[in-house]
């Protein structure tokens, strides 16, 4: 049953609670400088009284051993002066008094049980030797004093220190002081000091309370304010600035609030260029099919030239399709990639004679600069695909009489591919968003070359799966170059 209810309160919700923790710090804190203080002056209290009654019980004993010497009560014992002073201090602190000859018998006992008997005992022959002794037992509730009785003899010549007394030690008062009016008194003591820590429980836990209330209202105020913005009641940024610690967790939820909001605005843009891009090669189609059927009697040349732009029009949304769908195939896991050790040189190489035919066509000189051998660990497919947009649009961007130089070179953990060319180049304040879907910079140049404003966004998407990284650098007018760094193997990323 216990191992039961133990297991359940490992697997219970409640003491994940910063309430709860705080609330049991604080009661803890509260209520262990009540107990400890209680402690503390309940023993200060006993060692003082203890202390106390001692000293009181070694005084009187003193004083009676004086008289003791006075009235030669060792060797008579019927002095009633000295036997009512022994009764009266017996009686005063609930104990019992032995008076002790130095011959170790029992001459006095106020119990009347031990006289003429014979005590051995540390304590006695300790103090025989003028050194008295204190014990207290707190198991049985009394103080052990043992006192010389010491008389002072005159010496009829001083001793060597100047001296001319003598003190020798005739006999010892044996003394049982009971200490039940202490335990009595600590009773006492004890009790009114739990009603005061019942008192001090109740007020700290109502005020533990009342302080986690407090401490924790700003972390319920973020929560309801995520949950507002959760159900949709509001789209603004949240502000709880009692805490550091809410203001940390306020500044990530505003950041990532601002980082959901760019998202959501660019899929609506995206949703939009894609709508457009789409509905414009339709909408060309269907204006060359009305005006096909608004004349019948065309001729076949008219035809046949309607029919080329139709099927030029098909042609573009089919590879705006095809883009549309590469981007996608891009978006999902890294999982899907198909990682190989790959020669970039020859992949490069076969790349480039694969699109030499147009960069001749454009009067464009492409060279590939091979720094080293590269071999990486990289999906082949994907990489091709960054190579020949890169390289694709370094020549259709490009002047005539142009050139486009590639280059390969890696160091010990990666590989760069760089693409130069001397082409248009694109403007400063256009250069942070060459990346983006459906961006063009020049969008008349772009649909006169076919662009569909996708290739730079496949591009990047696809160096990010290898968690590369691709920058641009440009001057409008001279050219452009596209830097690209992934690493040479998996294990880097």
């Amino acid at each position: 049953m216990a191992k039961r209810i133990i297991l359940f309160l490992k697997n219970s919700r409640i003491w994940r609670s910063l309430k709860v923790r705080l609330f049991i710090i604080m009661f803890l804190m509260g209520m262990a400088p009540a107990v400890f203080m209680r402690a503390g002056i309940l023993e200060n209290y006993e060692s003082r009284a203890v202390d106390v009654r001692t000293q009181d019980v070694q005084t009187q004993l003193r004083i009676i051993a004086n008289h003791l010497i006075t009235y030669n009560y060792l060797q008579d014992t019927s002095s009633e002066g000295i036997g009512a002073e022994l009764e009266q201090l017996s009686n005063l602190y609930n104990g019992r008094v032995l008076v002790i000859n130095a011959g170790l018998k029992v001459v006095k006992d106020t119990y009347g049980i031990s006289e003429g008997k014979t005590i051995i005992s540390e304590e006695v022959i300790r103090c025989m030797k003028g050194g008295g002794t204190v014990s207290y037992d707190p198991v049985n509730r009394f103080i052990e004093i043992t006192v010389p009785i010491v008389e002072t003899l005159t010496l009829p010549e001083p001793s060597e220190d100047g001296t001319d007394t003598k003190e020798v030690v005739r006999g010892v008062m044996l003394t049982s002081v009971s200490t039940d009016s202490i335990v009595n008194t600590m009773d006492v003591l004890n009790r009114k000091a739990l009603i005061m820590e019942s008192i001090m429980l109740i007020c700290i836990f109502a005020l533990a309370l009342l302080l986690v209330r407090v401490m924790v209202r700003p972390f319920d105020r973020v929560t309801t304010a995520i949950n507002e913005m959760k159900e949709g009641y509001r789209d603004d940024p949240i502000s709880v600035p009692d805490y550091l610690e809410t203001e940390h967790i306020v500044d990530a939820f505003n950041s990532l609030l601002a980082r959901m909001k760019a998202l959501d605005d660019s899929r609506q843009e995206f949703v939009a260029n894609v709508s457009h891009e789409l509905k414009t090669p339709i909408t060309s189609v269907k204006v060359l099919a009305d005006s096909l059927l608004a004349q019948p009697d065309a001729p076949a040349e008219l035809y046949k030239e309607f029919m080329a732009d139709i099927a030029e029009e098909i042609e573009r949304e089919d590879k705006i399709i095809n883009d549309l769908l590469a981007l996608v195939k891009q978006d999902k896991s890294v999982a899907e990639m198909n990682v190989s050790v790959v020669n970039l040189n020859t992949l490069t190489e076969i790349i480039l004679k694969r699109l030499r035919p147009i960069a001749r066509k454009n009067n464009v000189e492409v060279t590939l600069i091979s720094r080293r051998q590269v071999t990486a660990e990289v999906d082949e497919v994907k990489m091709s695909l960054i190579l020949t947009n890169l390289v694709e649009n370094a020549i259709k961007y490009n002047r005539e009489q142009g050139k486009v130089e590639v280059s390969l070179d890696a160091d010990h953990q990666f590989f760069t591919v760089q693409v130069k060319d001397t082409g248009i180049g694109i403007p400063q304040e256009n250069i942070g968003q060459i990346f983006e879907r459906f961006y063009r910079v020049d969008k008349s140049h772009s649909r006169e070359i076919g662009g569909t404003g996708l290739g730079l966004a496949i591009t990047r998407s696809a160096v990010l799966l290898h968690r590369g990284s691709i920058r641009a650098e440009s001057v409008e007018g001279e050219g452009t170059t596209f830097t690209v760094k992934i690493p040479l193997t998996r294990t880097l990323v």
